[in-house]
């Protein structure tokens, strides 16, 4: 790694992060190894998170929703008054791309932490970006990029282009306001949807158009300037593993990128850097066809998620970059002293549901396990055991990043650290990331982003009913818990040597035995474990299983038939989740006590998958619907997710209004006939 030369450049002394969760970590402890003091700000939600702790201060800025804590740019500056900081840094999201936020910063005397203000505009506007590269001589993707935001004009002009078309919104980022239109039919609908969202994202209704390329590569360059006229580029990153136009998996150096390509398309973001003026870290991202051409999509004017992997191939420090530069430093490097070594993966942990369409998952983290960091295996996260995942941000839990000389290497760890990767509390996607780095078309390089809907059979099996391991552990847990609990019941008793406290389940004339029943998502089913002198004969839906073991610490450490396996049974009121090595499964015990007197459900009922606001009604009371139609549009961490009608039937009544902020299981309509339930 080369060593940055700090001593022609006077640091800050302190500075103030304008963000949360790992991004804020990052950089705080990047500043903390250069000798700078930090300060965090935090809304209600975060109060105890991590970046908190970690910062040297610490000020409360607003109610948890983004638009009244982290995107109040007055509230950020009175902050940095009141902290006698020299600098903001803005992280990613939130401030980070907004012009009038780096332009009070200025005004205020405080140093912005990412490029210059015209910058900023120059590339806030996908629209005025695409005339700026096209004078640059970047390729760019056919497309209306106008002011004009006229339904009619638009759905002309992507008649014009020809279909499938993409909508995005100027604006926006992150696959927010955008939409594949696949037909001009569909065309005013996704066009509605795109320009509601862009608005609510971004406070920008405005669109581009661009032709939709069937099997596109979305390959990004890092790219890194000064204020004294240099700059380079560190390399590519293939990020074509994507679901909702987001990103999931990237990877450094882009599969079967040639050296030709790969100086076109560096030469190309750099030139795209200098026509703007720009300084400090950005990204600009490309569309790369099959024939080997290129297409300018946007530039991103800060630091991205997917850094790691540039970081992780170059051995340099992007966040010790972004302050050097900012300081008024030189480029450590020059474009000839960087390098590519071996290969890195990033994989995005999410708190997420991939088979409800990715639908984010609410909730707090019981239990949470991470593979041992090392030299190969990096974890960037912002939250910890305990924390929660809340609906005001984006559900990410945190960044695995893995190194190994070759791809080949560095994908057998990246399958490894997943596999050892415990989530418990939330629903998360790691089970889907192992998936898809398990696929042979993965493990080939054979990448666009229409990997995911093309493996999509692959990708998302169908639910498999608890194997016969998964319910010996459960039942070995619950044994071993009960019979745990009652030698502290004896040791804390008068007569510990008393009948009362065996667990032996001793009955007279009969096999000394229990029966067990679990709920497995909506079958029962029930195990009866025998008390043998060795352990518990199980009588499972597989046949009979010698099972015994003991606990250590949060481990279960069980010899099933002979097999010795570690897992993990975190339990939750009546749930658990046994986790082994590359998957989890969740069982409910069933406790005929807990569930007395409770009643059945009454149909015709649609409930709130998440929490959420909803956006839309798109039915009245009266309207017949069929099973598939939408009814409801609800925004959630940023986010519009369509409501539809599990069956046919016909709407009675609806609960809420437009604006109305809802929790999860909230009834957000009745239906006339029991024949639609929610």
């Amino acid at each position: 790694m080369l060593k940055i030369n700090h001593k022609e450049t006077d640091m800050f002394d302190k500075i103030l992060i304008a963000n949360r969760g790992e991004i804020a970590c990052r950089v705080i402890r990047t500043a903390r190894k250069l000798g700078i003091r930090t300060v965090a700000v935090y809304s209600d939600a975060d109060e105890g998170a991590l970046h908190v702790t970690l910062a040297d201060e610490a000020f409360h800025i607003g109610p948890a929703p983004a638009r009244e804590s982290y995107l109040r740019a007055e509230a950020i500056l009175e902050v940095a008054a009141r902290s006698n900081s020299q600098a903001i840094h803005p992280g990613y999201g939130f401030l980070s791309e907004n012009a009038e936020f780096a332009e009070a910063c200025g005004k205020a005397g405080i140093v912005f932490i990412g490029p210059p203000v015209a910058a900023i505009r120059a590339m806030g506007s996908k629209s005025a970006a695409k005339r700026i590269m096209e004078e640059a001589a970047v390729p760019l993707v056919p497309g209306y990029h106008g002011e004009d935001q006229d339904p009619a004009l638009l759905q002309g002009a992507a008649d014009r282009v020809g279909y499938p078309v993409l909508i995005k919104a100027t604006a926006g980022g992150g696959g927010k306001g955008m939409r594949v239109v696949r037909d001009a039919p569909s065309f005013a609908d996704a066009l509605a949807a795109a320009k509601r969202e862009a608005l609510s994202g971004f406070g920008d209704d405005r669109v581009l158009l661009e032709k939709y390329l069937t099997r596109p590569r979305h390959v990004e360059i890092q790219v890194f300037a000064d204020a004294r006229g240099n700059a380079v580029h560190l390399f590519e990153r293939d990020c074509s593993i994507q679901r909702r136009h987001q990103k999931v998996l990237e990877e450094a150096p882009a599969p079967g990128m040639d050296e030709g390509l790969r100086m076109k398309m560096g030469d190309a973001a750099v030139a795209a850097a200098r026509a703007i003026g720009y300084v400090g870290a950005g990204t600009v991202e490309f569309l790369l066809d099959e024939d080997g051409s290129f297409y300018f999509m946007e530039m991103n004017t800060r630091l991205q998620v997917e850094h790691p992997v540039t970081e992780m191939i170059t051995g340099q420090d992007l966040v010790e970059w972004q302050l050097l530069v900012a300081a008024g430093g030189e480029l450590p490097c020059c474009q000839a002293d960087l390098a590519i070594g071996g290969h890195a993966i990033e994989a995005r942990i999410y708190a997420e549901d991939p088979s409800r369409d990715f639908l984010p998952s609410i909730g707090d983290l019981t239990h949470l396990r991470t593979p041992q960091e090392s030299a190969h295996v990096r974890i960037d996260t912002g939250v910890r055991q305990g924390d929660g995942v809340s609906i005001h941000y984006d559900p990410m839990i945190a960044k695995l990043i893995v190194w190994d000389a070759t791809r080949a290497g560095a994908l057998r760890r990246l399958r490894a650290a997943l596999a050892e990767y415990q989530v418990v509390g939330v629903t998360t996607n790691i089970g889907f990331l192992a998936a898809v780095a398990s696929h042979p078309a993965f493990a080939a390089g054979d990448l666009d982003t229409g990997f995911i809907e093309r493996h999509r059979a692959a990708l998302f099996p169908e639910a498999v009913p608890a194997t016969d391991q998964v319910l010996a552990l459960a039942c070995l847990d619950v044994l071993l818990c009960r019979a745990a609990e009652a030698e502290r019941a004896a040791a804390g008793s008068g007569d510990r040597w008393s009948p009362w406290h065996l667990t032996t389940g001793w009955q007279m004339n009969s096999d000394s035995h229990q029966v067990l029943t679990f709920g497995d998502n909506e079958s029962a089913v029930c195990v009866t474990a025998h008390y043998r002198p060795s352990g518990y004969l199980l009588d499972l839906p597989g046949g009979q299983l010698l099972a015994r073991g003991r606990l250590d610490g949060d481990d279960l450490l069980a010899d099933l038939g002979g097999a010795r396996i570690r897992a993990t049974v975190v339990r939750h009121g009546c749930d658990l989740t046994i986790v082994t090595h590359g998957g989890s499964h969740r069982l409910t015990l069933h406790d005929p006590l807990a569930h007395a007197g409770e009643e059945e459900v009454e149909g015709g009922r649609l409930t709130a998958p998440m929490p959420g606001k909803i956006v839309a009604l798109l039915v009245e009371p009266g309207t017949r619907v069929e099973r598939g139609a939408p009814l409801v549009i609800l925004e959630a961490m940023k986010m519009e997710h369509t409501i539809t009608a599990p069956r046919d039937g016909v709407v009675a009544e609806i609960h809420f209004a437009a604006g109305a902020v809802v929790n999860e299981g909230a009834e957000l309509l009745a239906f006339a006939s029991d024949e639609v339930s929610g």
